[in-house]
């Protein structure tokens, strides 16, 4: 009644895994979605960049409120965008997603315009202040630098993060989660992004690197190949109008190698079979970073 002026009369859904999402008719017929989740400064500019980019007319649902303490969280509401597909085409998945993306860079506005978004998500916070090799987890009962095991995931990870310390870039605002289960298609045409939790300011080059990675093609439970993320990047560079360089290549695929050891990373302390990455895939993607593992080939066989 305070933030939207009407009660709800009927529950449409109810997801989330770290935070609720839950989907409500409203007694005067609207349709929206309430999320609620620890609260944390950054809910605010992420709110906000959610706004500005759909006033840009950027396919995202529509913001109803700010951020309002609910309890002991905060609580933001949005218009409810139902239905589409979960992939486009397979034959243009690559070229569909990318130009999503670029035009979530172009629509999205500069850094300086919004509150601070620190600190990112822990599986994009490659560069954290933190002493160990990995950011702390949302799950607050898992440390990602006590588990033993795996070394090559722990090797592929640092790999990764010294490349991208290596260079930098301006910092712009995109979607650090370009999974599947966030967007919704209507053919190959994009119709909606969800979860704007994820916005962080990144340079370019990591955030494509990001999605170039974390994207799917064929099946939503299955990440984005070596080749599907070459696809993509290639993609990317025509639909921004630019080829990236050299070295913003290096870092996209780097960026990629990060956000997919640090779940594999997870998977492995949580006890989950490790499906984000293999040891051979993590060595041919930091091939493509210039960031060559020291582990021996593993067999196929």
């Amino acid at each position: 009644m305070e933030q939207l002026g009407s009660p709800p009369a009927q529950e449409l859904f109810r997801a989330g895994f770290l935070s609720a999402v839950i989907g409500l008719r409203l007694a005067d017929g609207r349709e929206v979605v309430v999320k609620v989740r620890p609260a944390s400064p950054r809910l605010a500019a992420c709110v906000e960049v959610q706004r500005r980019v759909f006033q840009a007319g950027y396919p995202c649902p529509r913001p109803l409120t700010g951020a309002a303490p609910l309890g002991g969280d905060v609580a933001t509401a949005e218009a409810y965008v139902p239905g589409g597909a979960v992939l486009p085409s397979p034959q243009h998945a690559a070229v569909a997603n990318a130009e999503a993306f670029a035009w979530l860079i172009r629509s999205a506005p500069r850094p300086d315009e919004v509150p601070t978004l620190d600190p990112p998500p822990s599986w994009a916070a490659w560069n954290h202040g933190g002493d160990g090799l990995w950011p702390r987890p949302e799950d607050p009962g898992v440390d990602l630098d006590e588990g033993a095991g795996a070394e090559w995931i722990d090797d592929a990870g640092r790999r990764a993060r010294d490349r991208l310390r290596a260079g930098e870039s301006d910092a712009v605002l995109g979607h650090c989660d370009w999974l599947a289960g966030n967007l919704r298609w209507s053919g190959d045409e994009l119709l909606v992004v969800h979860d704007w939790d994820s916005v962080v300011a990144e340079s370019e080059a990591v955030l494509a690197g990001f999605a170039a990675a974390l994207y799917s093609t064929v099946n939503a439970d299955e990440l984005a190949t070596v080749e599907d993320t070459h696809r993509f990047l290639v993609a990317y560079g025509r639909a921004r109008g630019r080829e990236l360089s050299a070295g913003e290549l290096r870092r996209a695929w780097a960026a990629g190698v990060w956000t997919r050891a640090y779940d594999a990373k997870y998977q492995h302390a949580v006890g989950r079979p490790v499906t984000s990455l293999s040891e051979n895939e993590a060595r041919e993607r930091l091939r493509h970073a210039g960031a060559g593992p020291r582990w021996p080939r593993k067999s196929e066989g």
